[in-house]
């Protein structure tokens, strides 16, 4: 059995969101001061909710195009590869300080997973994410859980954990899209229908289950409907709640006693 996972949202809280709102609103202040009064833009309408509807998940200059459609901003198509530079130009400052977290159930569910045999991936279309993945040491947080993980060295990342990854790549279509998820299965060895997905976002379960797969659904933001609605097999808002007996069997299902109930 094979498990992949979504970067952003499932395995880490990274800067994606305050790298795309903080890039546009220095360029609406600046370099496109003289075009702002033609669009519908205003820093307070870049919203985490806007995000979440509009980019999450997409390929990073998808992502900017339609911020810039969303906003009304002329000539969105020429802009949004400006616009997706200063975003990355914010998102390497941030992650260099360290702005960013690791999801401290995702990395108990992986390295359980991992120690019951089940190969592990990880699929993201950021451009990022293996930066990141590279910068969440495994041993300190086993240490920091008293956790006892034979497959843990010293040094071990998470980007050292997996057995695949197939993040940032320059696919030719993207989620909702399977084939990122595809990709990930093929590298792992097995067929679709012998892998799981855990994602946060509608696109990606879509683009799982659009695959033959099935998919766990987090609802880290309350979004559990929305999950459920893209056909989610199990949807959890804490992935400490997925039986880990249940995927040595080769089952989605929750723990007998939830911690998380997402409704």
């Amino acid at each position: 059995m094979g498990a992949i996972f979504d970067v952003d949202g499932v395995l880490v809280n990274s800067p994606h969101y305050a790298a795309w709102r903080d890039a546009l609103r220095e360029l609406m202040a600046a370099e496109w001061a003289g075009i702002r009064d033609q669009t519908t833009y205003a820093p307070d309408r870049f919203t985490d909710d806007m995000y979440q509807r509009i980019v999450a998940g997409r390929p990073r200059r998808d992502g900017a195009r339609a911020v810039l459609d969303y906003f009304g901003v002329p000539d969105a198509d020429r802009r949004a590869e400006r616009y997706a530079s200063v975003k990355q130009d914010h998102m390497t400052r941030l992650i260099t300080s360290g702005q960013f977290e690791a999801y401290p159930d995702a990395l108990r569910l992986v390295l359980d997973v991992k120690t019951a045999g089940i190969r592990i991936a990880a699929a993201s279309s950021s451009k990022n994410a293996d930066v990141i993945m590279d910068h969440i040491p495994m041993d300190e947080f086993a240490a920091k859980q008293h956790l006892d993980h034979t497959l843990i060295r010293p040094g071990l990342t998470l980007l050292g954990l997996l057995d695949a990854d197939v993040s940032g790549r320059d696919l030719p279509r993207g989620k909702p899209d399977p084939l990122i998820f595809l990709t990930a299965a093929s590298e792992l060895g097995f067929e679709p229908r012998g892998c799981f997905v855990v994602e946060d976002a509608a696109p990606g379960v879509q683009a799982a289950k659009a695959g033959g797969m099935a998919a766990i659904g987090v609802a880290r933001l309350g979004d559990a409907d929305v999950l459920r609605r893209a056909s989610a097999d199990l949807v959890v808002t804490s992935l400490d709640d997925v039986s880990r007996p249940g995927l040595a069997a080769g089952r989605l299902e929750r723990t007998a006693v939830s911690r998380h109930d997402p409704g």
